[in-house]
């Protein structure tokens, strides 16, 4: 059976993810293919339960490196559990974050080794990397504005803007080292707008998988 392909989106907070995880869907199940939709940290049961410890505030703090390994433990319940399954059994996975996003926010923003981040990464998923990333870029200050910073914020909403700055900025140096693999797309723009670079560079990875 042919392996199938795993996509992911990348972005701050308010980029639209959500909106266009469901255009990729839409579009790869239009072509057959069935689709498995996760996200991290989370996608199990046991590391949606490492989610809410990572994401929820709490009065003892979380250490950065603690942090990161939580990540990572989710990151490897997940795949072991669902994404490599998944893909085995010629399904097309589209997952809300990856390693992308550890080596922004534990990496760019809160500066721990991207060494480290690498290491860990090449324990926990080896040459398993996505086929596509679709990096929705858009400012820190237009991104939280979406968002709303109201009420239930998580621990990373309610950080200051220099540290969503760094992030970005990591992201955008992630794409400048995988071109091939990231595609950046200017997320400041409506959502159908997005939606129809998101549709292309996706019909252009089923159009190279059928070959």
């Amino acid at each position: 059976m042919t392996r199938g392909r795993f996509i992911t989106l990348e972005g701050l907070e308010g980029a639209g993810k959500s909106t266009q995880i469901a255009t990729v869907q839409r579009i790869v199940e239009g072509a057959g293919f069935e689709v498995v939709v996760t996200r991290e940290p989370g996608g199990t049961p046991l590391a949606e339960r490492i989610r809410e410890l990572v994401l929820s505030p709490r009065r003892e703090a979380v250490p950065p490196l603690a942090e990161l390994l939580l990540m990572f433990a989710a990151r490897c319940l997940h795949l072991e559990g669902l994404v490599r399954p998944a893909l085995a059994g010629g399904a097309w996975v589209i997952c809300d974050r990856f390693t992308d996003a550890t080596i922004a926010y534990q990496g760019g923003g809160r500066g721990l080794p991207l060494e480290l981040i690498r290491t860990l990464a090449q324990a926990a998923h080896g040459d398993l990397w996505p086929d596509l990333t679709l990096l929705l870029d858009v400012d820190p200050a237009t991104g939280l504005a979406r968002a709303g910073r109201r009420g239930a914020a998580d621990r990373f909403e309610r950080e200051e803007l220099a540290f969503f700055e760094r992030i970005r900025a990591a992201y955008l140096a992630l794409a400048r080292e995988a071109p091939r693999r990231i595609e950046v797309i200017d997320a400041r723009r409506t959502a159908a707008d997005v939606a129809m670079d998101v549709e292309h560079r996706v019909l252009r990875l089923l159009s190279d998988h059928r070959k």
